[in-house]
């Protein structure tokens, strides 16, 4: 059995008085791959501010102490500033030195291995804002796993990337995730259920699944419009299995 690095119990959150969240329970375990869906404004990234500290819970707590890896969901950096995508990249091990040293040897070996592995290969010195958008995230998605964190964030990660790259990204992700948890935050339900082992949907509470197996029916009441579930390109179909809740199980779902 993996060991767990965060558990969240009867965890409440939210902004300015209103509650966003309420008694939210989750456990991370070792190289988890865990999809979180729910409609816009059914707290999901709140949930995600609270893992990443962001944001102090208003009741309930989170257990653990990991590092993490997190891709944003619009990039935050300002294309006019002059950094380089190898500049990006290593910026995932500033926490590893002092502000006024300089990148090692082996960090900046280290550096180029992701640029690589992230399919960016011959613009390391190109600046950030001369890229696509699709590239752009890759470079950030090369910041977040640098550091070798034993969880990575990752919020829409397809939001700017064109469907070609989409099936490298999950390729990606998959190799990642043979030594590293994944927590993808996605609207995009048909992905994300061909992509994860497990599966939480977020809308003020959390129904927890432990595997991918849940009915369209029950995404159509939570996201009040029907659900048509594609498949995307090259990446593979999964077929969803019909979904049971027994009385008990059942009163705890979202209304």
């Amino acid at each position: 059995m993996n060991s767990k690095l965060l558990e969240i119990t009867g965890l409440c959150a939210g902004y300015d008085g209103r509650t966003v969240l309420r008694d939210v329970n989750l456990t991370i375990y070792e190289r988890d791959f865990l999809g979180i869906i729910g409609p816009n404004g059914g707290g999901k990234t709140t949930l995600i501010k609270c893992i990443l500290g962001l944001l102090k819970p208003t009741a309930g707590q989170i257990t653990g102490t990991c590092t993490i890896g997190y891709l944003p969901q619009y990039t935050t950096i300002d294309k006019k500033f002059p950094i380089s995508v190898e500049e990006v990249i290593l910026s995932g091990l500033s926490s590893q030195k002092s502000l006024t040293a300089r990148f090692t040897a082996a960090q900046r070996d280290k550096a180029h291995k992701v640029i690589a592995r992230m399919g960016l290969e011959g613009m390391e010195r190109r600046a950030i804002g001369e890229l696509s958008g699709g590239q752009r995230q890759r470079a950030l998605l090369g910041r977040a796993v640098i550091s070798d964190p034993r969880l990575i964030v990752l919020d829409e990660p397809s939001t700017y990337i064109d469907k070609h790259f989409e099936a490298r990204l999950y390729e990606l992700l998959a190799e990642i995730n043979r030594h590293c948890a994944i927590i993808l935050v996605s609207h995009d339900i048909g992905t994300v259920l061909q992509q994860v082992k497990s599966i939480a949907c977020v809308n003020e509470t959390l129904d927890y699944h432990p595997d991918t197996g849940i009915s369209s029916e029950w995404l159509e009441k939570n996201f009040d419009c029907p659900i048509e579930l594609l498949g995307h390109g090259t990446l593979p179909h999964r077929i969803l299995g019909t979904h049971h809740h027994d009385a008990p199980a059942e009163a705890h779902g979202h209304s």
